[in-house]
């Protein structure tokens, strides 16, 4: 079986190299047989890089050649001889060096050798799309964008798609890993297990299946129920047979299958992605208007997609028309009349889950062994089937065109329940030969999709997935958990005893250590504060409900009766404190802990990180007359420098409103909230007398410790071409935020944004209107791959336009 390393990063979010992915997979039981690197043209071009053409004159003894010399990056600058009619001096074109092995488009081989071409040393070639192999254009050379560097190589140019293939020795019992799903499930529970890796796998999205019409609506009859437990289907109307896209006939060619049509190639792809067999009918060759799955009287013959008569026995399962004419060999071969063919407007197409021991009979017996049996003799997962039916369906209405004719059939009339397996304790700790922790078991089965439905003093009962058909036993499930637990990882005794030292990761007092460092360098100061405070604070209870203070017997000092429950007033102490000594530009922080009384009984202790702005943003300087004072984007600043110093990103967020604040925003991940800050409110600080404003930010510590357990430090090349800016104005209504407006050019160009900037806000009722204001943004594009054009910039400027005005009402400002 071969499996895709790009596809499989379709479905979970790796970094790890094609060799660690290797290790991984065998460790897992799948083992890799071989790994091969292919991309969309055979030699992937080794050899061949730009290359400047410096000088271009005609050869002195031939008409048709030119004497050239070319840059290509290197110490000497070559002679080539060139007989392409277009070459000219200036142009940055494809150079094929000495040694270097082209394979041409008409299945010819040339290896590059140093020689004479009438009389003159020649010592590479320029290229033509032809002899490069990605075209079969042979009028002239290929001339490259100007701007190309010279020297890069030209794989990296023409962007030719590169991959790693995995030939993966599945074992018969791997129902569940027959598909590149079923393989990234696989490797997200040894990550989620041995790496904390916490995504899971995403599945393909069918949300806009949907159907347009019932005009195509074909009854299913299942006379063979054992044969076949579940039969699903969908009719199609008005589709387009034809060749599929080149993305599409890349991925089949590099796993070892040969593209047919758009429609038969689209059932093949779902099949490799989710594991689930499909066939496609053209519905006007079947008779009667009806499908019914049976078997036919022994000795009948049936001819097959390759043209060969073959004899039926009566055990052999057949999916029939309306008149009993067999149609397909079910989940083993189609029928040669009953195909997709190129005329083919409407089609029937099935998901079924078939009995694998009849199909496994019947296709050993006629010599056949297809893709479509190799999965169903191991035991397809009958919980799929529709949600194949759907992904297929879409995949090939915007392959194909057509509409969604019919509901969807699903025969299911005794669904086929997840097996329950009692584990025992001792029965793991004596197959293994390992004693293995209960949480560790439990995260395990979380990661293989195995429900724990009971947990006793020595064992548990879990639910096995409908996709592991071989799991039936107890000593199956004990396999699975050693599979993601790692063999490797069972320690072989030798005799040597030690305890190693151990510190948390990420060690708290390091990150505490860095992020004060930090601060400390931008001018904070670090306080420390009590952890009592007074309940006097909280009186009106207008910020927290009495009966969630944490009180004490204070004998040395009454008026601190409680555990202080919030940093805040900690920090309006500290502010009154330095307010009435006349230091008014005051920054602090303080890692510190709040205490708070459980609804049900006993406390919370929870560490933070606290952060309070008040004063002038920069001492008084006779050069710098503006005097600015702090505000709220000062905070917001240094917030995202602490969250993204510690590798923290991928957070919503949130506007803040409560009683705390007077506004701000909360950065969190779901439920998970990482900081807030805004500006405190006037009833606040009138409890301590400040007199001027005071902004404040609030990190929940031990989220952002747990947060930081999952980044991962990415390293990434500075990009060899040029940025672009280019600045817009926009006229939009008081309630849109810049926010709102980063968000949808980040959407809207992907690829190719590096920063968006607000650098000015203007309102006028006069010039602008009632309830408007106008934003100056600048966008700044990057290509990390080539430069970037006017036409292209010109292209995605408009793009954010029609969506700002699209979405937010814009109105661009000339």
């Amino acid at each position: 079986m071969k499996i895709s390393y790009n596809q499989l990063k379709s479905y979970i979010d790796i970094d790890e190299s094609p060799e660690t992915i290797a290790e991984l997979l065998t460790d897992l039981g799948l083992e890799v047989e071989g790994v091969e690197t292919v991309g969309g043209i055979k030699g992937n071009l080794q050899g061949v890089v730009v290359g400047k053409v410096v000088e271009c004159a005609k050869h002195p003894d031939a008409d048709k050649l030119s004497l050239t010399k070319v840059d290509i990056g290197a110490s000497k600058v070559l002679q080539i001889v060139c007989g392409a009619p277009n070459v000219r001096a200036g142009q940055k074109v494809a150079v094929a060096t000495i040694g270097t092995t082209l394979y041409f488009s008409n299945g010819d081989t040339v290896k590059i050798k140093s020689g004479k071409i009438r009389g003159h040393v020649s010592e590479g070639m320029i290229c033509a799309e032809d002899e490069l192999g990605i075209g079969t254009d042979h009028n002239g050379i290929i001339v490259l964008d100007e701007h190309t560097p010279i020297g890069k190589p030209a794989i990296e140019v023409f962007k030719i798609d590169q991959d790693t293939v995995f030939e993966i020795g599945l074992t018969p019992n791997r129902s569940d890993a027959t598909c590149h799903l079923g393989v990234a499930k696989d490797l997200a529970a040894r990550l989620a297990v041995h790496h904390q890796y916490k995504k899971g796998v995403k599945l393909p999205d069918v949300a806009a299946f949907k159907v347009d019409n019932q005009s195509l609506t074909l009854p299913v009859r299942v006379e063979h129920a054992a044969g076949c437990p579940r039969y699903s289907g969908v009719s199609i109307a008005g589709v387009t047979v034809g060749e599929s896209p080149d993305w599409l006939k890349q991925f089949l060619t590099k796993i070892g299958v040969r593209s047919i049509n758009n429609i038969v190639d689209a059932t093949n792809f779902v099949l490799h992605e989710l594991g689930q067999p499909l066939h496609a009918f053209d519905l006007e060759a079947i008779k009667g208007r009806s499908i019914v799955v049976k078997t036919l009287p022994e000795g009948s013959v049936f001819q097959t997609l390759d043209g060969l008569d073959r004899k039926l026995t009566n055990e052999d399962l057949m999916i029939c028309d309306g008149e009993s004419n067999g149609m397909c060999i079910a989940g083993v071969f189609g029928g040669s009349k009953s195909g997709v063919k190129a005329e083919t407007k409407n089609i029937f197409l099935e998901s079924a889950h078939f009995h694998p021991k009849m199909l496994r009979r019947t296709g050993t017996r006629l010599g056949l062994h297809t893709d479509a049996k190799k999965i169903y003799e191991k035991g397809s997962d009958p919980n799929i089937t529709v949600f194949a039916l759907k992904r297929a369906a879409l995949l090939i209405t915007e392959l194909a065109g057509g509409v969604i004719a019919s509901e969807i059939v699903d025969i299911y009339p005794t669904p086929i329940a997840p097996q329950q397996i009692r584990v025992h304790f001792d029965k793991i700790e004596s197959l293994i030969g390992l004693k293995i922790h209960k949480k560790d078991l439990k995260k395990i089965f979380k990661s293989l999709e195995m429900n724990l439905l009971e947990e006793n003093e020595d064992s548990y009962l879990v639910s096995v997935p409908t996709n592991k058909a071989d799991v039936l036993r107890e000593a199956d499930v004990i396999e699975e958990i050693l599979r993601v637990y790692g063999f490797n990882h069972v320690p072989i005794p030798a005799g040597m005893k030690m305890t190693p030292a151990a510190t948390e990761n990420p060690d708290p007092y390091r990150v505490q250590q860095r992020v004060a460092d930090a601060l400390a360098a931008q001018g904070f100061n670090e306080m420390m504060a009590l952890s009592l405070s007074k309940s006097k604070y909280y009186a009106d209870n207008t910020l927290l409900n009495q009966t969630e203070l944490v009180f004490i017997n204070n004998t040395g000092n009454v008026d601190l009766d409680i555990m202080r429950p919030t940093m805040l007033f900690s920090a309006l102490e500290t502010v009154t404190h330095n307010q009435n000594r006349q230091q008014t530009d005051v920054r602090l922080f303080e890692f510190g802990k709040t205490y708070r009384q459980k609804t049900g009984g006993g406390q919370i202790e929870t560490a933070h990180l606290s952060l309070t702005l008040t004063g002038q943003q920069r001492p008084e300087n006779w050069l710098d007359k503006t005097n600015l004072k702090t505000d709220f984007f000062n905070l917001k600043a240094i917030v995202q420098q602490i969250l993204g110093s510690l590798g923290i990103g991928g957070y919503q967020e949130t506007a803040l409103q409560g009683k705390q604040w007077a506004f701000g925003l909360k950065y969190h991940r779901g439920e998970a909230v990482l900081v807030e800050f805004g500006k405190v409110p006037f009833n606040c600080k009138r409890l301590f007398d400040v007199k001027q404003e005071v902004y404040f930010a609030d990190f929940k510590w031990d989220t952002v410790l747990k947060a930081i357990k999952n980044t991962k430090i990415k390293f990434e090349e500075p990009s060899k071409y040029p940025v672009v800016r280019r600045d817009l104005a926009l006229v939009v209504d008081e309630s849109v935020r810049f926010a709102d407006m980063a968000q949808i050019a980040r959407k809207t160009c992907k690829q190719t944004m590096k920063e968006i900037n607000l650098f000015d806000v203007f309102e006028d009722v006069v010039k602008l209107g009632a309830g408007k204001k106008s934003y100056a943004v600048s966008f700044i594009f990057e290509d990390k791959e080539k430069t970037l054009q006017e036409k292209e910039i010109e292209q995605m400027m408009s793009n954010l336009m029609r969506q700002y005005e699209t979405q937010l009402g814009a109105v661009v400002r000339k």
